[in-house]
């Protein structure tokens, strides 16, 4: 259950881009955005240490934003969504949410001088639902990273991220269809508990 670099680095946002978004295609949106927090990254002392506090705060104020975390649960549980209750699919978002957020604070203290290089983008100018192809030049290497994004009434959010190769949300449905299958969605919830208790005292 793990994100690479480039996806921490892709995922990034900043406030006054997410106010912005209806107003930039997804790729200036995609773009922007990642040189954005290359660049933060990049100045903030703090962040390059790997301060955890610090990173921690970085990744809830300048990702989560961006991306549409009920539409990412919701696949990545698949037809099990329809069997949970409120309760459940809230105590699910959340602790998916929470696995994420560990996992893109532990990317971000790895980003040094990647660069983002732009595919060519030939979705149809009134798609609510798209993909932005790009590589992460990463010490000479282009890594594939390539993006779905929906457009919302907030504007673009990010709803999957395919690192070469494999869509989070296709890896996690696996993962989590045999959790449930074994242990039920109340089980499901319980290991992703758990697992972000570890990973908060591994933190701390």
């Amino acid at each position: 259950m793990a994100l690479s670099l480039s996806s921490a680095v892709m995922l990034a946002g900043v406030p006054v881009l997410a106010q912005a978004a209806d107003t930039l295609s997804p790729p200036q949106l995609i773009e922007t955005m990642s040189n954005e927090i290359i660049r933060d990254v990049q100045q903030d002392p703090k962040l390059r240490s790997g301060n955890p506090e610090v990173v921690m705060q970085f990744v809830e104020q300048k990702i989560l934003p961006n991306v549409d975390f009920q539409k990412i649960t919701q696949s990545a549980v698949g037809r099990y969504w329809r069997e949970a209750t409120p309760a459940q699919r809230t105590a699910l978002e959340q602790q998916f949410k929470q696995l994420l957020v560990y996992t893109y604070a532990g990317a971000v203290k790895q980003i040094k001088d990647q660069k983002v290089k732009m595919l060519p983008y030939r979705e149809p100018a009134n798609a609510q639902d798209v993909t932005v192809r790009t590589r992460v030049i990463n010490n000479g290497e282009p890594l594939q990273l390539d993006y779905r994004l929906e457009n919302t009434p907030v504007g673009w959010k990010i709803t999957d991220v395919n690192v070469m190769g494999i869509w989070l949300v296709d890896n996690y449905r696996s993962v989590f269809a045999q959790e449930i299958g074994q242990k039920g969605i109340d089980g499901l919830i319980a290991t992703l508990k758990e697992k972000n208790q570890n990973l908060a005292q591994a933190k701390g």
